[in-house]
């Protein structure tokens, strides 16, 4: 397997953990305001490890006090260059064109740095797209699920 497709593995620890101890801003796309959804438990719990979260979502205005956009590719410019993972809880048919919007900021901005695609979302086009883009991927695991197992540490600093 070639160095840049390694991170398709749906097992990978080593690039789950580097993105969890590397990134603090991670956008979440799917982000639902139903406090009984993954999505939303999992932005709580990663909200008080510390870490920043934009909500995407086209039917919001604000999920968790926080202002929500409806895609990626309408955030304002200071948070297009903050995003640094964008975190997938959409169907898997969705994901092409979330990774699309991904790959456009990347090219853009630099960021975002990796995708996260949620438990039970698998695309391995878009992975390799993205991969190919050189953002780093994570498919079929969850953000909190993870960052327990792998017992992340909170000494990430606050960027200024």
């Amino acid at each position: 397997m070639s160095e840049g497709l390694r991170c398709l593995s749906l097992s990978d620890d080593e690039t789950s953990k580097k993105i969890l101890k590397s990134y603090r801003n991670i956008a979440i796309v799917g982000l639902s305001r139903d406090p009984a959804k993954d999505s939303n438990s999992v932005a709580r719990y990663m909200i008080g490890k510390g870490y920043r979260i934009t909500p995407i979502n086209p039917n919001a205005r604000e999920i968790l006090g926080l202002a929500c956009y409806p895609r990626l590719l309408d955030l304002p410019e200071p948070i297009q260059q903050e995003i640094e993972v964008v975190a997938i809880f959409r169907p898997s048919q969705d994901v092409h064109a979330i990774v699309s919007e991904a790959v456009i900021l990347k090219s853009q901005k630099g960021k975002p740095n990796a995708i996260w695609m949620q438990l039970d979302i698998v695309d391995k086009k878009s992975a390799r797209r993205a991969s190919e883009a050189g953002l780093q991927v994570v498919m079929d695991r969850c953000l909190r699920i993870e960052h327990q197992r792998l017992e992340v540490q909170e000494d990430h600093q606050a960027p200024d």
